[in-house]
This record gives C-alpha cells, sequence and structure tokens, in this order.
C-alpha cells in the first residue's frame, strides 16, 4: 500500500487549529487502502506521530526511520493553515520532492494567500469584490484618505493570514490606528475593505478526474458583530444553514460563480469560497484553499448534507494524485 502522510501545526496562530484539521483528516482516510501517518510541522521541526513517540522526518528525502525501517512518503494532504501550507511554501518543497499532494500547487496557494493579489485578479476576470486599499507597514498614509477611498464602517484585516486573527470593524475614525496596529502584529501588510452590509454565505468545491462536486451553500449568521475566530469555531458563536434557505436562482448563481473561481485559480483539491449578498448582489470575500477540516467546519458538513462521504471524497484525491483507478 502507498504510504499518505497528513500534514498539520505550521508557523501562525492557527497551530491549534490545523491540529484538529489534520487528526480530523487522518481518522477519514482509509486504512485499508494506504499506509496513514500523521506529521506535525512547527518550523524546522517535522516529525512523524505514533502513539506516544515522534519520529524525525528527513527532509532530504521526505521520510522517516522507524525501527530500523525507512518509511518514505509517496503522497501528503496538507492540513496546515497559513505559513507555510497556505502560502504555497510547502507545496514548492514537494514539488522539489516529486510528491504529489492533495490541493492547490504553489502558485495558486501563493496567489490565494494574498487577499489582495487575488481579489484583484479575479476582478479582471469580472467577479465582484469588495473596495479596498493596501498597505504596508512602512509605507506613509492618511487616515482620512483610506477611509474616503472604502467609508465607513470596514474592515481591517491582515492581508496574508486567515481564520479572521487580527481582524477589526472599523465604524470611526478615531479606531482607525488601533485597528491597523493589531493587523499589523500578524502581517507586515493590511487590507482595509469596504464594509458590505449583507448575508454572508460559503460554498466549498471540489474537482478531480471523474469528480466535479460544488457543494450545498452554508448561509452564516453570526451571534458577533461579524464572523471572527471565535464564531468560525466555537458552535455556539454562529448559526450555520446548510442548505442556505434561498431562492434556486441565487443558489445557481453562487454556485456557478464558485465552480468558475476553481477554474480561474486553477485550483485542486477542495477549496472553499467566501461571499457576501447584498440586494441579489454576489461579493466574493476570500479564496480558502486549505479550508478547516475539524469536526465543525463547513466542508465536512456540506458533505454531510448532501449525503456524501469525505472519507470517499479523500480517496479520490489521493488516487487521482497517485494515479490508482
Amino acid at each position: 500500500m502507498k504510504n499518505v502522510v497528513v500534514i498539520a501545526g505550521g508557523n501562525s496562530s492557527e497551530y491549534v487549529v490545523s491540529i484538529k484539521s489534520g487528526s480530523y483528516v487522518y481518522e477519514m482516510i482509509d486504512e485499508t487502502r494506504y499506509n496513514k501517518y500523521l506529521m506535525l510541522l512547527k518550523g524546522r521541526d517535522w516529525h512523524v506521530v505514533i502513539g506516544e513517540k515522534n519520529y524525525p522526518v528527513d527532509k532530504n528525502d521526505f521520510s522517516f526511520t522507524k525501527d530500523g525501517e525507512k518509511v518514505i512518503f509517496d503522497f501528503a494532504y496538507i492540513t496546515i493553515h497559513g505559513n507555510p501550507g497556505e502560502n504555497g511554501m510547502l507545496q514548492g518543497y514537494l514539488d522539489m520532492m516529486g510528491v504529489p499532494y492533495g490541493g492547490c500547487d504553489t502558485l495558486c496557494s501563493a496567489l490565494t494567500f494574498d487577499k489582495h493579489t487575488c481579489n484583484t485578479y479575479l476582478k479582471s476576470f469580472g467577479v465582484n469584490v469588495a473596495n479596498s486599499v493596501l498597505l504596508t507597514q512602512k509605507m506613509e498614509y492618511e487616515v482620512e484618505e483610506i477611509i474616503e477611498e472604502v467609508g465607513l464602517p470596514c474592515f481591517v484585516k491582515p492581508n496574508a493570514d486567515g481564520s479572521s486573527f487580527g481582524i477589526s470593524k472599523v465604524k470611526e475614525t478615531g479606531e482607525m490606528k488601533a485597528a491597523l496596529k493589531k493587523a499589523f502584529e500578524h502581517c507586515h501588510e493590511v487590507l482595509i475593505e469596504s464594509f458590505i452590509d449583507g448575508t454572508e454565505f460559503t460554498c466549498g468545491v471540489v474537482k478531480g478526474r471523474d469528480m466535479e462536486l460544488v457543494m450545498p451553500i452554508a448561509e452564516v449568521i453570526s451571534k458577533k458583530e461579524f464572523f471572527d475566530f471565535e464564531a468560525k469555531y466555537d458552535p455556539k458563536m454562529a448559526d450555520e444553514i446548510i442548505p442556505a434557505p434561498i431562492p434556486d436562482e441565487l443558489t445557481d448563481r453562487i454556485k456557478s460563480l464558485s465552480s468558475a473561481v476553481y477554474d480561474i485559480l486553477r485550483c485542486r483539491g477542495i477549496i472553499r469560497v467566501d461571499y457576501i449578498v447584498r440586494d441579489n448582489e454576489i461579493f466574493m470575500l476570500e479564496v480558502n484553499t486549505t479550508p478547516g477540516m475539524t469536526s465543525n467546519s463547513f466542508i465536512p458538513k456540506m458533505v454531510r448534507a448532501m449525503g456524501g462521504s469525505i472519507r470517499d471524497i479523500f480517496t479520490k484525491i489521493i488516487d487521482d494524485s497517485l494515479m490508482i483507478r
């Protein structure tokens, strides 16, 4: 059987969430078809966890040794949210090692991780996105000019981060500097986006050789002011309705747009696209190329809602990458 490794952890503030995602994916991978392993990564510490023991990974050939026997990985499934698993760095390493993996490639991952670049790129294809301003730490700026561009209220967020860490909703001019300081603590680039007063939706997509699946749309109703980290990962902080109770026409438009975004970005594996809908107008918020895979995450819930099997989807992704029929 092929050796499949699930890689979790990472170097960002999403480390703990990634561990939960990795544990879930590891459990869902079919052990009757593959030898499966769970690997944790943090900085230069890469190790495989088997029971209570850790086995260091040899980065020269992407392997580990147990009881004198070397195990070389045939396939990797990346569940790292943030650096280095969502921004293309780990994908680049696996490409150099010649190891197939179940998700977006280096270019797509790097592009989608940079929210401003991704939204600007998709806008050139006619995708509707919010007005925004990008700042770097060394850039001089005037708060009044920013607000004139995006209006109030607005969102201030790290340009390359996930799970809503460092995000603030700014309602008054005097709140802007504190919000920028908070966001800059997470990233050297900060994105300020216009607030769109509407309903939030999200849609999962996965495609492969014999698979093209646009999942049921979820409506997100946060019990907080906006869908922040706590609302995403604490079931008590948000209501999620799957499938979303919206007209068929709007459902079809969101699904069609999600499929188109997948193709435009040349995605692979499972992605999730987030939206705000205002007065029947769809605004894309962001593309998640390593979406959460915890028990409370959208993708597993969407698959269950449609009566599907997440295990079967993982099997198809792995077999597609390994060219197994």
